[in-house]
């Protein structure tokens, strides 16, 4: 029996030392008493023969080695190892059933756990080696090969795993090298191979899951209702704190849903919808304490809209500067792009406009300053342009100039009833939107569109060349949604943040972008 180097070093050991317990030594090693007096009998005869490195335990073992080889046992079983790998590689036999041949015409042979070790030792001194044909790829076709070393180059690790198991495998290379190499199990080496053999490279693609089509829907309902609630202050729900936390949205959750949601899963939806906490307590929060009512003002105005109503988003674009702009743009790799921190501006623009919701068209004009005048001039080219109209809605946000005294009184004026009659104007109503709720004024997500495409990046050399962007975006954008109703409120050409449709789960206003 051939012991493992471990209970070698012991027996080396504890021989050492003097007297040597035998039974007590074999028990606590788990061998028979004979095979430690065969051990202890050669250990002896060396350290006879080698008096001076009788503690060296590499020398025994090359001792012991060539001690055991060269009985005629072994002998007589190493001369069979030829026959026996011939038949395990070309005639379908086993290591198993070669044992059980060799040990019914030699009955006092080695037995099956000996035989395999002195064999593997023989292989191994011949540079040979045997595997399972379940674990051996013999033949990779040439297509398969070329996506093969697509997958070896590929940044995906998978992939990449993959492609060594099969390629090392069909040129010869044993699975204990493999599994080095990528660094898995044995199990899941076979199963690739397996998979391989039995369906090709689509047996080892990813396969996707399929969600159910009422939990993704869940899931969008979930992220739509924590929207809602960061959209109000965490006073409403009776909870002591300025700012939204985690634990706080999870326990008003609760309370205005009746359904419990995990921290973790809140944390998930939230930055899933492109939403940082810094941004919540700066962008998405309205103090407005009537902020429920206004919303709801506003979703019925809409849900009631009838053809000859307009609903209006209102707000202005700046004011900025007209100079060499920075933004994202597509640079070679390693290169950088740059533009001057000090430049002189060319001048400076606001442009003043209004969406109409229904048929996704932009009215806008170029203004000197931001005030109640600039209102009422556009509120007076709207009644203008949609005269046959029968009452238009405006809604904008709580700014100073949105909510004068002197815009209230023109309002009135307009909405007179011989006023209207002489001029067929349509009755004008206001939609205020709740205080610091600019995430909800739909026009924000078409300026936002209009930065990206038209102000990042450029270098116009006037205020007038400037206008003529402005103007061609707006036009090209109307003419779009004239010619494509059905598709109005998709983000158009991608450069819209968010459709503008109004939707209280969605923020319309990109401060980067302003």
């Amino acid at each position: 029996m051939a012991l493992s180097l471990k209970k070698i070093r012991f027996i080396n050991g504890t021989f050492n030392k003097g007297e040597i317990n035998k039974r007590k030594t074999a028990k606590y090693l788990d061998i028979s008493r004979n095979t430690l007096k065969n051990y202890l009998a050669e250990l002896t005869l060396f350290k006879v023969k080698f008096p001076e490195n009788r503690n060296d335990l590499k020398l025994f073992l090359t001792f012991l080695q060539k001690t055991r080889i060269n009985t005629n046992r072994y002998s007589c079983l190493s001369e069979k190892f030829p026959a026996i790998y011939n038949s395990i590689m070309n005639l379908n036999s086993t290591l198993m059933i070669e044992w059980n041949n060799y040990y019914v015409k030699y009955q006092n042979g080695y037995r099956y756990t000996q035989f395999r070790i002195y064999f593997s030792k023989w292989l191994i001194e011949n540079n040979l080696i045997i595997r399972s044909r379940d674990s051996k790829i013999y033949l990779i076709s040439e297509n398969d090969m070329i996506i093969l070393k697509k997958w070896r180059l590929s940044s995906d690790r998978r992939k990449w795993e993959k492609a060594v198991v099969l390629m090392d495998s069909s040129i010869g290379k044993p699975i204990s090298e493999i599994r080095k190499k990528i660094e898995r199990s044995h199990k899941i080496i076979n199963e690739w191979i397996k998979l391989y053999k039995k369906n090709g490279l689509i047996g080892l693609e990813k396969k996707k899951h399929k969600t159910s089509k009422v939990i993704i829907q869940n899931i969008e309902t979930k992220k739509a209702k924590l929207i809602t609630l960061l959209h109000e202050t965490p006073k409403n729900f009776g909870i002591n704190r300025t700012s939204w936390s985690l634990i706080s949205l999870s326990v008003a959750y609760k309370q205005n849903f009746g359904t419990k949601i995990s921290r973790t899963t809140i944390s998930e939806y939230i930055k899933s919808q492109g939403y940082v906490f810094r941004q919540a307590k700066k962008v998405l929060t309205s103090p407005d304490p009537n902020y429920r009512e206004k919303l709801q003002n506003i979703t019925n105005i809409l849900s009631n809209l009838t053809e000859k109503q307009k609903f209006f988003s209102v707000d202005e674009f700046g004011p900025f500067a007209v100079k060499i702009q920075g933004g994202k743009s597509i640079v070679k790799k390693g290169e950088v792009k740059t533009y001057p921190q000090r430049q002189k501006s060319k001048g400076c623009l606001i442009c003043t406009a209004a969406l109409e919701l229904s048929h996704n068209q932009i009215t806008h004009f170029y203004s000197l300053k931001k005030d109640t005048i600039e209102m009422i001039k556009l509120l007076e080219l709207l009644l203008e342009k949609y005269k046959k109209e029968e009452k238009i809605f405006f809604s904008w946000d709580a700014a100073s100039w949105h909510a004068s005294k002197k815009l209230s009184a023109r309002i009135n004026e307009l909405n007179n009833e011989e006023y209207r009659k002489i001029n067929q104007t349509p009755i004008i109503e206001l939609a205020p939107l709740p205080a610091s709720a600019q995430f909800l004024n739909v026009i924000e997500s078409v300026f936002s569109g209009l930065a990206k495409s038209i102000i990042h990046n450029s270098d116009y050399q006037s205020i007038n060349e400037c206008k003529s962007a402005i103007d061609l975006y707006f036009k090209e954008r109307n003419d779009f949604f004239l010619t494509h109703p059905k598709r109005a409120g998709k983000k158009i050409w991608g450069k819209e943040k968010n459709e503008p449709i109004f939707d209280e789960t969605k923020n319309f206003k990109d401060s980067r972008w302003r």
